[in-house]
């Protein structure tokens, strides 16, 4: 295992195309427990997006509703809340690990009832982070699942836990890179450096992320000592 951070802007910069991204992780001040999401997209479906809060949630919404071909695998609740946990993902299995939340159940068990997206040839990775805010400080985990091989035959799924070390998250996204079809991310998710604010940190994602591509970003920051959330939305389209 390497204990080397990557710097994520240069990651980015250097992919035209991870697909949908999460980064979860401690900023480097010590003092919050961050993330971001993103999204991007290659036709005009996938772009017709924008990011919208609702309550403590966030929402995919058409950009222009009369453009809208398939709904079903591009609009969906990327973040909610239950209780102290706060769910991130890129498809709907957020309300699969709401719902196994309010059950008493957990993030894994919610999981192991889901598989990848079935867009053959893709077969787009389900990828998710869950964080579990305490007294004082916060664990969180990640998870993908994704095709066995190249037909769709099986899902294999990955989970990863951890504890925050100050300055560093984790990274996880949908696709190697561009290509058709889509190369599956593969590997462990990838140790990134954090900055202290949310500010800092949706910045250098969303300048990093390809201009043509990119269509929005959250990110949001709670202070582990007062609760306090501090949030940005990045829209690439602006109604």
């Amino acid at each position: 295992m390497a204990y080397n951070k990557k710097n994520l802007a240069s990651l980015l910069k250097t992919n035209a195309y991870p697909g949908r991204g999460i980064v979860v992780g401690k900023s480097s001040d010590g003092k919050k427990a961050m993330f971001a999401y993103f999204i991007m997209g290659r036709s005009d479906n996938s772009r017709n997006r924008v990011f919208v809060k609702k309550g403590d949630a966030v929402f995919t919404e058409p950009f222009d509703a009369s453009r809208v071909k398939d709904p079903s695998l591009i609009i969906y609740a990327p973040v909610k809340s239950v209780n102290r946990d706060v769910i991130v993902t890129n498809g709907d299995q957020t309300d699969s690990v709401e719902e196994a939340l309010l059950k008493g159940k957990c993030f894994r068990h919610a999981l192991m009832s889901r598989q990848f997206e079935p867009d053959a040839p893709n077969f787009t990775p389900r990828i998710s982070a869950i964080i579990h805010l305490g007294d004082g400080d916060f664990t969180y985990e990640m998870s993908i699942l994704k095709s066995a091989d190249k037909e769709g035959t099986a899902c294999n799924r990955y989970f990863y836990a951890y504890e925050p070390i100050c300055g560093t998250g984790h990274f996880l996204h949908t696709y190697k890179h561009d290509g058709n079809p889509l190369p599956t991310f593969e590997g462990e998710p990838t140790r990134v450096k954090l900055p202290a604010t949310v500010e800092e940190l949706a910045d250098e994602v969303w300048n990093s992320l390809d201009p043509d591509n990119k269509i929005s970003l959250v990110c949001r920051s709670y202070d582990l000592e007062s609760g306090e959330q501090k949030e940005m939305i990045f829209n690439k389209y602006v109604k």
